[in-house]
Parts: C-alpha cells; structure tokens; sequence
C-alpha cells in the first residue's frame, strides 16, 4: 500500500503512464532508449528476472519487461520513489511481477540472488554543478566529486548479482564518466565486466556490460 500524499503529476513514458512529484526526479523520455535497449537484450538473455538499481519512479525498468513475463525487482532509496514505482507497476498492469525494494543496493539484495539483466540509471551529475538544477531533488542526481560515486556502486551490485550470460546496461552522463568506468574495469577479476558496446544519447550514454 503506497503512502503517497502530495500532488502526483503523470506523463507518457512509451505506452505507459508513470506518476511523479517533485520527491521524485521527473522522467526524462530520452531515457526510454535504455528501456528499449533492455528490451532487445532480454530477447537474448538467459531466463531469469530483472533488476533496476536507483529505479526512481520505475518507469525505465517498467518498459523494459512490459509484454514479457520478467520478474521485475526495482531498488531505491528513497521512500517516494518507492511508492511510486509500485503505483506505476500496478498501473501498468505489471504488480504482479514487480517487486520494489527501498533501501541501499548493498544490503537489500540477498548473496544468492542472480538476475539476467541490470539496469542502472545511477544519479551522474558532478557534485559542484547540482545547483545548475534546483528542480531536481539532490538525492537523485548528487554522483559526487567525479558523479561517478553512486555508478561504481551499482557496477559493484551488479558484478555480484549477474548470472553467468547476462548483462548490465548502466546510463552516464559524459564520455569522460565512460572512460572512467573502463579504466576501472581493467582492474577488475577475471571474472569481471567488459564494456561490450556504448550508445551516445540526446542527454546522456548508455553503456552495456557483460561478464569477462
């Protein structure tokens, strides 16, 4: 049951209807590309379900596993998005195969889960330019020094979580931010991620991982 009290705003996201307020970062529908994305991979992927890290509303995840039968897992840490994630699924029809989790990506996920695909929309923006945007709720777009601070940890959750096949489509904001996050790979295991392909998008890069 969502505890949602203020004044909800609702947009189209692809065919869906997803509802937001000002707690919530507003959807931006270029990022429906990540969806669609996701979409396309799973038609490959091995069976199993689903998990959007800093889901936010949930749209993105939503329209990845719309039509299919994916179990869906959406994680965030704030409470409102939350709530609006499991109104949105249940407006989508979708309740049944979502499920939502707040709290932080490291300690709401049991060791032994695995999914075959993660999604990533981690917030990217350099800690010194927020104010650039006081519409948006810090939480929600605050990456840290470099804005990478809350992609390595979903990069981290993500390496854990993967089962062996799948894929990892994780959202940035610069072609710095990706060059980064490849240096970061070399340093990895054997069994670690690779960047595999990077797609340049109207307002960010989406950049998929698949294990080593």
């Amino acid at each position: 049951m969502t505890t949602i009290d203020h004044a909800a705003e609702t947009m189209g996201f692809g065919p869906l209807r997803i509802s937001f307020d000002g707690r919530v970062l507003r959807p931006r529908p270029w990022t429906a590309a990540q969806s669609q994305w996701a979409a396309e991979i799973l038609g490959d992927a091995p069976a199993g379900p689903v998990l959007e890290l800093c889901a936010g509303a949930g749209q993105i995840g939503l329209l990845a596993v719309a039509g299919s039968a994916r179990r869906l897992v959406c994680v965030d840490l704030n409470p409102a998005a939350c709530d609006y994630a499991r109104r949105n699924a249940a407006d989508a029809g979708l309740a049944e195969q979502v499920e939502v989790r707040e709290g932080s990506m490291d300690e709401v996920l049991r060791d032994s889960e695995r999914f075959a695909l993660v999604i990533a929309d981690p917030p990217w923006v350099r800690r010194e330019e927020i104010g650039r945007f006081p519409e948006d709720p810090v939480l929600a777009i605050d990456g840290g020094p470099d804005g990478m601070e809350v992609a390595w940890l979903c990069v981290d959750t993500a390496h854990d979580h993967l089962m062996r096949g799948g894929s990892v489509l994780l959202q940035l904001g610069t072609v710095e931010q990706v060059d980064l996050l490849r240096d970061r790979l070399r340093e990895q295991p054997d069994d670690g991620l690779v960047i595999s392909e990077v797609r340049w998008c109207e307002r960010g890069v989406l950049v998929r991982l698949d294990r080593a």
